[in-house]
Parts: C-alpha cells; sequence; structure tokens
C-alpha cells in the first residue's frame, strides 16, 4: 500500500461497522471509506466486508483481519504520541566531550540542570584528544574563535579574557612588571600545547622578543600550581584563575595591557535536527553566559566563572592555516593539528 489510509478507513469501519460513521470519525466522506477499503480488498485479493443496503458486516479472513491491523494502528498512534511528547520535553542521552580537566567548571552547575531537566542522561566524554563532532556523534560541544568547519551549527554564548598573574611571594621577591617589556626580567610559565608542541602566545602590546620559560608544560592546571607555589608568572584564562584569585594565592599584573578576548559558541551538526535535549542545553549555558560575561568586560577585576563548563574544540585558524583547538573551561588551551 502506497499509504495507511486503507487500514485506517477499514478499521475504523470495522470498528463501527459503518462507512458513514467511519468517514465521519475520519474526516472523510463515506464514499472514500469504502473506496478505501475497494482498494484494499483489490490488494489483498480478499473480500473483507459483506455489504448489504442496511448493514455491513465483518466476513471471517475481515475479523481476522481486524484483530492485527488494530493492534498495529494502536502502536503507530502509541509511538506517534511518544514522538511528539519527545518533540515537547527535553529527555534522552545527552553526549558531551570535553577534556579530562573539565570536570572543574561542569560539575559544580550540573546539579541545577539536571534540576530543570531530569530527563535528560548526560554522557560526559573527559577526553584530551582531537574528536571529530560529526564522526563521533556528538550532541553539542563548546567552541572559542570563528567557525571553521562547514558542517556545524554555531550559537555565540559568551567572551572570555586572559591574565597574567603570579604569587604573592613571587612578587614581593622579584617585583610586580610594569610594562609588558619587563616580563623578559621575570620567570615565566609557558604552556605548551599538547598536540603541536608549540608554546601559547602571550598576548599583550610591547612584549619583549624573547620570553624566558622558567618552566614549560602541557597541563593549564599544573601551572596554576606552579603558580600559586611562587614559581614565577602564568598567563591563563580568568576563570582558571578565580578560585586562587579569590584566596590570595595569586594577584594579577599588567591588567590594563591584557586586552585580548574570545568567543565562545555552543555547535551541533548541521546535519541533525536541533533537538529538545541540545536546545535546552544550549540555552541553559548561553542564558549563564551571557550574563557573566557582560561583568567580566566591565569589571577587570573580576574574573569570569564560565557557569556551565567551557569544553575543548577548533577555535578557527591562525595566520598560515593551521587551525587552533582551545580548551578555556577547563583551563587547558590546546594548539592543533
Amino acid at each position: 500500500m502506497d499509504s495507511f489510509s486503507g487500514l485506517e478507513s477499514f478499521v475504523r469501519a470495522a470498528d463501527l461497522l459503518s462507512f458513514a460513521e467511519a468517514g465521519r470519525a475520519l474526516g472523510i466522506s463515506a464514499s472514500a471509506v469504502g473506496k478505501n477499503v475497494a482498494r484494499l480488498e483489490q490488494q489483498l485479493g480478499l473480500r473483507l466486508f459483506q455489504r448489504t443496503t442496511r448493514q455491513v458486516r465483518l466476513t471471517q479472513e475481515g475479523a481476522l483481519f481486524h484483530e492485527r491491523c488494530r493492534r498495529i494502528l494502536d502502536e503507530l498512534h502509541d509511538a506517534r504520541a511518544t514522538m511528539q511528547a519527545a518533540a515537547e520535553a527535553p529527555r534522552g542521552r545527552l553526549r558531551v566531550s570535553l577534556p579530562t580537566i573539565g570536570y572543574r567548571f561542569l560539575l559544580p552547575v550540573l546539579p541545577e540542570f539536571q534540576a530543570l531537566y531530569p530527563e535528560v542522561d548526560l554522557d560526559l566524554d573527559f577526553n584530551d584528544h582531537l574528536v571529530d563532532v560529526v564522526e563521533a556523534g556528538l550532541d553539542v560541544v563548546i567552541r572559542s574563535g570563528e567557525l571553521a568547519d562547514s558542517r556545524l551549527v554555531a550559537r555565540r554564548l559568551g567572551p572570555f579574557r586572559f591574565i597574567l598573574a603570579g604569587s604573592p611571594d613571587y612578587l614581593a621577591a622579584r617585583g610586580i612588571p610594569q610594562s609588558p617589556a619587563e616580563l623578559a626580567q621575570h620567570s615565566c610559565l609557558r604552556y605548551r600545547f599538547l598536540s603541536s608542541g608549540k608554546l601559547e602566545e602571550w598576548v599583550l602590546p610591547g612584549m619583549p622578543p624573547h620570553l624566558p620559560a622558567a618552566l614549560v608544560c602541557n597541563n593549564m592546571e599544573a601551572m596554576l600550581g606552579a603558580a600559586v607555589a611562587g614559581m614565577g608568572l602564568a598567563y591563563m584564562p580568568d576563570f582558571l584563575a578565580r578560585d586562587a584569585l579569590g584566596r590570595g594565592e595569586l594577584q594579577r599584573v599588567l591588567a590594563e595591557d591584557l586586552t585580548h578576548t574570545g568567543q565562545f559558541s555552543a555547535l551541533w551538526a548541521s546535519s541533525r535536527q536541533l533537538s529538545p535535549k541540545v536546545r535546552a542545553f544550549v540555552d541553559f549555558v548561553g542564558g549563564g553566559c551571557s550574563r557573566r560575561a557582560e561583568l567580566c568586560l566591565c569589571s577587570p577585576e573580576s574574573p569570569f566563572f564560565a557557569p556551565a563548563g567551557w569544553l575543548f574544540f577548533e577555535a578557527g585558524s591562525r595566520p598560515g592555516g593551521r587551525p587552533t583547538f582551545l580548551c578555556f573551561a577547563t583551563g587547558t588551551p590546546a594548539e592543533g593539528k
């Protein structure tokens, strides 16, 4: 059959034992019901009804067929109702990939998300390796920078900024730099990108041609610990240093020279319809992001706290065409391929 119209007409007519009543129930004419049933009988090669001028009755074959068709249509109606309900309420597994250290910022706000959407089951992949969003079957990711992958759709969330900080003991012993040029006289803690081996660039005006590296590591959490321990100055996302700054373990320097900002975006595969669970997650992250980002940009002394955790993905391209991968929610930038 080309459609289910024949089955629907047959089942309703068999339920009511009337083509006219079946037509009224289906919103079509009695003649249309009769034609649908006749086509169905022709396709089956069986007579389903005994018709007289006063009544219609099921044949023996029609009664058997009606029993089976009734179960089929009931299942179809249940499936349709289930899908309609799923379209209205976020539910099901939501796959998100983030770096290993991402638990630091994501987990504290997950109780709020789950309280709002208790039927969404989060599947978090803590993974420091680069992943293909589409091939990995991820539902949603967070990226910074310009969208370079045409297979993805983006929604802008909120900005972030970097800070330069050292411990009070270090600054008391080595002095507070008054300009970026003075960084050449300091112990600098440098982050090395895990995939390319390059050092993270410190974006400040008037930087010295050579920036000394007293310590190099490929884990920004470790670099944060080294800064707190008084080993030197560290260049890091502000939300990574939030707690240490609040406890007085770190002190910001050259705040007026650090104006470099980036942009977070939520991304999902363009080939997939935006499901309720993805929309709920993106709205949850985006709503908190936009409010906190405004506070961050207005007050450089108030480090921006990412409300729902920041993830790890391609951030665009640098001169020369090399893609850049960043992880700011976890404090672990990673330059790619």
